[in-house]
């Protein structure tokens, strides 16, 4: 008898439908975020990109936790 659980790997096909959950928006989603922002925005500067996305943090109640990476992209995008 193994002791040990197995847990499920989940895999999404887009990672960024990816959920985040609460206070887990760390450096690695944030560079994941900017990337994707700056393939879909070329124009906009990534000073532009990040005045937008604490735009989105300021309309969602002062965070962004909790939503997904793709939420995040649609909302910051409307913003550009």
């Amino acid at each position: 008898e193994n002791s040990l659980q197995k847990t499920p790997a989940l895999f999404s096909p887009n990672p960024f439908d990816t959920f985040i959950p609460p206070n887990t928006l760390n450096l690695s989603s944030f560079t994941k975020l900017m990337k994707k922002l700056q393939e879909m925005h070329p124009e906009a500067s990534r000073e532009k990109i990040v005045d937008a996305l604490l735009e989105v943090r300021t309309n969602n109640k002062g965070i962004l936790s909790g939503l997904s990476i793709n939420s995040i992209v649609k909302r910051t995008s409307l913003i550009l």
